[in-house]
């Protein structure tokens, strides 16, 4: 039977747990992989910076469209989201409210006509405190702007959510004096997972969330609103290639983990060192070249009949154990 002790691969020597910098350069590299080692940055590590025009909705046969005109979502709830197409819009009132503190630029906000009641008072008063136009609307046109989104009365018209890249993940990282904590999607398609995996990512206090640009959900308003608002407060970075993503970031000093049926208990493993941690979908997993080129993986231990868990669930329970590590908690 196939060992997967926590012992280092062969084709690495260095030591582990150590955080410094090894080498100059925009972006920290950590020691532990060999000191000052310098690669290439692998195709995709820095995806073009969504584009910054307004949004600016319009309704043709019951669709929206961006005021690129490319489709982001129906008027019936389905979703036909293109690589960039997310245009943002915000629905929700606890994913506005994040949106309003986030300090992103916001066009208009939309409420229910007649619906001036608890929290969506708070949301207007906010809204008007800043100047942002807010527009009454009908059930029918707030269900229009969220493309079937549950908006709960309120959905917001904000400037495009950016993508950024790796080195600004990792910098940002450097300048709390915190090590990396990263989270990897790998081929997460459903969006509602993607969107509670971003907001369990900010939860544990990750610096960032890594996907794909194909064979992935990418940021529609489906995921705003179920990530509760973390949206607003997480650094995301699409890439083209996850599995060389991931060598890019061993050359940089960190650690992967692969959360995968079949590891090592995530008890034993040591978090307590720049790490970036991969979760894949519920019905594939993680890809086998990915899982090839991560440094160890790692399992819940299930005692019960049913053998796996929501990937948002997974993620939850083995990043708060990550950073409870790497903020020098004790682990019992």
């Amino acid at each position: 039977m196939e060992d997967k002790s926590f012992k280092k691969k062969p084709r690495e020597n260095a030591r582990r747990g150590k955080q410094g910098y090894a080498g100059g350069g925009s972006a920290p590299t950590y020691s532990g992989r060999g000191r000052g080692e310098q690669s290439r940055r692998a195709d995709g590590d820095r995806h073009r910076q969504a584009p910054k025009s307004k949004a600016r909705e319009a309704q043709r046969d019951g669709e929206v469209y961006c005021s690129d005109n490319s489709l982001y979502g129906t008027a019936d709830g389905s979703a036909e989201v293109g690589e960039d197409s997310y245009c943002g819009i915000v629905a929700g009132r606890n994913s506005v409210r994040e949106l309003l503190r986030s300090g992103r630029s916001i066009d208009k906000l939309f409420v229910r006509a007649g619906d001036r009641e608890g929290s969506v008072t708070v949301l207007v008063a906010e809204a008007l405190k800043r100047k942002i136009p807010v527009v009454e609307a009908t059930q029918e046109k707030l269900d229009s702007l969220s493309g079937g989104v549950n908006h709960q009365g309120v959905v917001a018209m904000a400037a495009q959510k950016e993508y950024t890249d790796i080195d600004s993940v990792l910098a940002a990282a450097a300048e709390k004096g915190e090590k990396p904590l990263i989270v990897i999607a790998d081929g997460i398609e459903d969006p509602h997972n993607m969107g509670a995996l971003i907001r369990c990512a900010e939860c544990s206090g990750a610096h960032g969330v890594v996907i794909p640009k194909r064979r992935s959900c990418g940021i529609t308003p489906v995921v705003v609103k179920a990530s509760a608002g973390a949206i607003e407060h997480m650094a995301v970075v699409k890439v083209a290639n996850i599995a060389q993503t991931v060598e890019s970031l061993k050359k940089k000093g960190l650690w992967v983990f692969a959360s995968e049926a079949g590891g090592t208990d995530f008890y034993e493993a040591d978090f307590n060192v720049p790490a970036a941690i991969v979760f894949g979908s519920e019905g594939e997993g993680i890809s086998r070249t990915v899982k090839e080129k991560c440094d160890f993986l790692i399992s819940i231990p299930m005692y019960g009949k049913v053998n796996s868990l929501n990937v948002s669930t997974a993620a939850s329970v083995i990043l708060s154990r990550a950073a409870r590590m790497q903020r020098g908690a004790s682990a019992q």
